[in-house]
């Protein structure tokens, strides 16, 4: 059978999801087999997506083939390379908060993070008055210049982030990618072993994408102090100028996390959470995540944020929906400058009743429900905009 290899794989994907360590109830279970549909799908995708030679953008995640504590604010794509070829990438600058190019030397797995080779957003590139552009990346021989990009030995992997603060009125860019020496060619077509083959690479996509990630919260988060988040810090695997702040909660429905942070002079910075398959929350139905622009910031210059199973009655509230442990990061990124402990979190455990008097600006944070269902709604219509885009 042509996909045996790939049906093999979905049958021992199922045993990583039911075996996970973390479960605990039968939702627990039922979301991981949410989460291996959306594997399934993105692994089928990635496969066929495989193209050195004839390469093109793939969205790396979404809403329904999420990984990786994916942020709900960006917009994920990748490419493969080979690194004695050259390749040209062209596009068009939306109006997003940041847009980030990033060379990695292969591919997440269960027992490492890929090398970055090179990192960087489009400060470092000469964008045209119209918002085009044009970016060459390719080997030593290629030399410098403005918008060309040496690929070290081993590049693999071309991964852009479109990053959005304000969800509502920033609109995405376009970015396509050609190997330059093969414009107007077409690949040789498809035969039998050339499917049997992608189905088997799906299949390790699939089982790896699992156990990988499975994996990550154990190097990053969990040997952490529980309801506790780090100083900023470099995001690990990630882009020069990016840091996080990490932790993970475990609250019962009658209390509330507050989690407090500066609003910072950096042009983007988000907080979400994620569930204990590492994964975003719903941040389409719920709010589960706030960038700066969303959050309601009080007058001493700082966000507070309620994480909590019972609804607060403020702005900045984080629904754990029904997510008794999880995860939650803040990102900040296009920095110009180190982060320190002051740009970071403090967290305080409170009961949900005491919040009216624990919470500073209390009622300048209230919403009514009215309020918070335009909200939501706001939520869903940019989500579905940002999607199509």
């Amino acid at each position: 059978m042509l996909t045996q290899a790939f049906a093999d794989a979905v049958v021992e994907a199922e045993k990583v999801i039911a075996e996970a360590p973390h479960i605990r109830t039968e939702q627990d279970l039922v979301e991981g087999y949410d989460y291996l549909a959306g594997s399934i799908r993105a692994a089928l995708q990635l496969a066929w997506a495989y193209e050195r030679d004839f390469p093109y953008f793939v969205r790396s995640t979404g809403p329904y083939t999420k990984m990786g504590l994916d942020n709900p604010d960006a917009l994920y794509f990748h490419s493969y390379l080979r690194d004695d070829a050259e390749y040209v990438v062209t596009g068009e600058r939306g109006t997003t908060r940041d847009l980030s190019f990033q060379v990695l030397n292969g591919d997440y797995s269960p027992v490492d993070v890929p090398d970055s080779l090179a990192a960087f957003d489009d400060r470092e590139i000469e964008i045209a008055d119209d918002g085009s552009f044009e970016l060459r990346f390719g080997p030593d021989r290629d030399g410098g210049g403005p918008n060309r990009f040496v690929l070290g030995e081993g590049s693999a992997m071309l991964v852009v982030r479109e990053v959005f603060s304000d969800w509502t009125r920033e609109r995405p860019g376009m970015i396509r990618i050609r190997r330059a020496d093969h414009a107007g060619a077409a690949p040789p077509p498809k035969d039998r072993g050339t499917l049997e083959k992608r189905y088997g690479v799906a299949g390790k996509i699939l089982l790896s994408r699992l156990r990988t990630f499975l994996a990550f919260p154990e190097w990053f988060y969990l040997k952490l102090p529980v309801n506790t988040m780090t100083e900023p810090r470099p995001t690990p695997g990630g882009l020069a100028t990016q840091f996080s702040s990490a932790g993970h909660y475990d609250l019962a429905d009658d209390q509330a996390m507050i989690v407090t942070v500066p609003a910072s002079d950096a042009p983007y910075q988000g907080i979400q959470l994620g569930s204990m398959w590492y994964v975003s929350l719903d941040y389409v139905n719920h709010q589960t995540s706030l960038t700066a622009d969303q959050a309601r910031i009080d007058p001493d210059g700082r966000m507070r944020f309620v994480i909590s199973e019972r609804d607060p009655g403020v702005a900045n509230w984080l629904e754990r929906t029904g997510h008794s442990r999880g995860y939650v990061q803040i990102r900040w990124q296009r920095l110009s400058r180190e982060l320190t402990a002051e740009d970071g979190p403090t967290v305080e455990i409170v009961p949900v009743d005491e919040l009216p008097g624990r919470l500073p600006y209390y009622e300048r944070a209230r919403v009514t429900p009215a309020e918070w269902a335009e909200r939501i709604a706001l939520r869903q219509d940019a989500v579905a905009a940002r999607m199509l885009g």
